[in-house]
């Protein structure tokens, strides 16, 4: 059970993009053999990309496969690039509890102001949900990546 949970993540992404594959293939084929596509397939395909993207934020993280540009980094060792990359961390943990707070009250305005999507009539709060997830689950990832970078610097500077 904790291994699902731990994956949670992973599982979830597949998820969607099986189901978007599936989703553009059956408007493909609606479109160009039966000659009449689906209302809402794009729509559903478009708003679980925007899903899969925030969620693999965390997930980026956890397997630490985020874009960096190490130069500066990379110039030095032991314990100063260990504490380079704590003061990293913490600015990077900073703006992604930010983000997930600020965008857990644009979801908060959405719901109040009860706006649907054009094709499936889905509250747009659902949509605007992945941006706090994502953060949130970024920012737990961070944090575990800043504890492990704490004991390479007790560690280093011992």
């Amino acid at each position: 059970m904790k291994r699902i949970i731990f994956n949670l993540d992973e599982y979830l992404m597949i998820l969607m993009l099986a189901v978007s594959t599936v989703l553009i293939f059956a408007q493909v084929v609606m479109r160009y053999i039966f000659g009449s596509s689906l209302s809402w397939s794009e729509e559903l395909a478009r708003y679980m990309f925007v899903w899969q993207t925030w969620v693999s934020t965390g997930y980026a993280v956890k397997k630490r496969r985020h874009i960096r540009i190490t130069s500066f980094v990379d110039l030095v060792t032991g314990a100063k690039r260990a504490l380079l990359e704590l003061i990293v961390l913490a600015i990077w943990f900073a703006f992604s509890v930010f983000l997930g707070y600020e965008s857990i009250g644009l979801c908060k305005m959405l719901h109040a102001q009860g706006q649907l999507s054009t094709a499936m009539g889905m509250p747009m709060w659902i949509a605007y949900l992945s941006v706090p997830v994502g953060a949130i689950v970024m920012a737990y990832q961070i944090a575990r990546e800043f504890a492990r970078y704490l004991d390479d610097f007790r560690l280093n500077r011992g």
